[in-house]
């Protein structure tokens, strides 16, 4: 039997169902916000900054025959030509600034995508710092001068002279701002190609040990420098931590890439600078693609034999050129020679004038020496 319900619990029940089904519909809008003003607009970066940043790929073409090179505008000596793994762009090893002594391994970046700027140049505060220069407050340091060294040989009999040729120190730039002149232009290539100035050998871990590098170890082919010449060589060394560099200065050549010539007249015999970087053996390198690697120790056993690697830690003779002995045009051009010493019983290499070089005149030395096992046919 249906229950009855009166009138009034009727209207009851209707008005409660209506006020669910009310508040349900207002539960399905969203709440109201008051008006308000919009916000300011978002700030974008340059399309030329978001560029930069963002990764790169390269699409592959099918034919590559109608490249040229950026600079030169030429298709020639395809062997030398480059390809940008950024913007795919060709370009000479000879035409990139610095150029690129051999093909990169890996990828190559032109110097606009890699982004790279050259050092322009370095304030005297900064070359202080970067060749960490030594104040030398004290006049009457214990170490022999320039002159003093020069007047005791004019003193020797002429026969004494003749018997055997003496290593000369350099003769610094007595204007200051010349020598600051002079050590920005080697720092700036040092920077350029992400060195670090360094004017001993550097014994790195995992490399070789300085107990390695014992002249008792030499096949041959090493002299013993005299106790005078180590006391010009030490002389040298301290005009450098003072500051008071040889007259040179390191020139970028659009052929030759980083090169150096003379800032001043140089006399034959004069001490130019000893090659220095990172020592390592030699069997450790054989594959290494460092286009500067210099003998340091010739053992009789192979697997002792040393090299110098300046890749990451040298000085200014990283950047003098070697010649091409093959033609009679480089040999000419030689007025350097590389001499390995015995020094004190560790193996040294030194570079030396052999003839008067003049001011504006280029440095160069025979790379090879004595053993003739690197070839120079590709040498300028």
């Amino acid at each position: 039997m249906t229950p009855a319900f009166s009138s009034s619990s009727a209207t009851a029940a209707s008005s409660q169902r209506l006020i669910r089904c009310s508040a349900s519909l207002r539960r399905t809008h969203a709440p109201h916000r008051p008006s308000s003003t919009s916000p300011p607009p978002r700030k974008l970066k340059p399309m030329a900054e978001v560029m930069a940043k963002a990764k790169h790929v390269v699409l592959e073409r099918d034919d590559y025959d109608d490249v040229r090179c950026e600079e030169c505008g030429s298709g020639d000596r395809d062997d030398e030509l480059l390809l940008c793994d950024k913007c795919d762009k060709g370009f000479h090893m000879k035409c990139v600034s610095p150029i690129v002594v051999r093909v990169p391994i890996g990828s190559w970046l032109c110097p606009k995508c890699c982004g790279q700027r050259r050092v322009r140049s370095f304030s005297q505060k900064k070359i202080i710092d970067f060749f960490r220069i030594q104040k030398c407050n004290d006049e009457e340091a214990p170490y022999l001068s320039a002159q003093a060294i020069k007047r005791r040989r004019r003193l020797r009999p002429l026969v004494w002279q003749k018997k055997r040729r003496r290593l000369l120190p350099f003769r610094p730039s007595e204007d200051p701002d010349r020598r600051l002149k002079q050590m920005g232009s080697l720092a700036t290539a040092l920077t350029t190609l992400k060195m670090e100035f360094s004017d001993d050998l550097t014994y790195v871990p995992g490399m070789a040990s300085r107990s390695a590098n014992q002249a008792e170890f030499e096949d041959g082919g090493m002299q013993v420098l005299s106790k005078e010449d180590t006391e010009t060589l030490e002389l040298c060394r301290a005009m450098s931590r003072r500051g008071e560099c040889p007259p040179l200065l390191v020139v970028f050549d659009s052929c030759e890439g980083f090169t150096v010539e003379a800032d001043d007249q140089i006399k034959d015999m004069t001490f130019i600078a000893e090659y220095t970087g990172d020592v390592d053996y030699l069997k450790n390198r054989e594959h290494d693609d460092c286009d500067s690697m210099m003998t340091l120790l010739s053992a009789k056993d192979p697997s002792r034999s040393l090299v110098i690697c300046p890749d990451r830690r040298g000085n200014i003779a990283r950047f003098i050129n070697g010649i091409n002995n093959h033609s009679p045009e480089g040999k000419k051009k030689q007025n350097c020679k590389c001499v390995r010493y015995n020094i004190n019983g560790e193996c040294r290499v030194i570079l030396v004038a052999i003839q008067d070089i003049a001011k504006g005149e280029r440095l160069y030395y025979d790379y090879n020496g004595y053993e003739y096992d690197y070839p120079t046919h590709h040498f300028v």
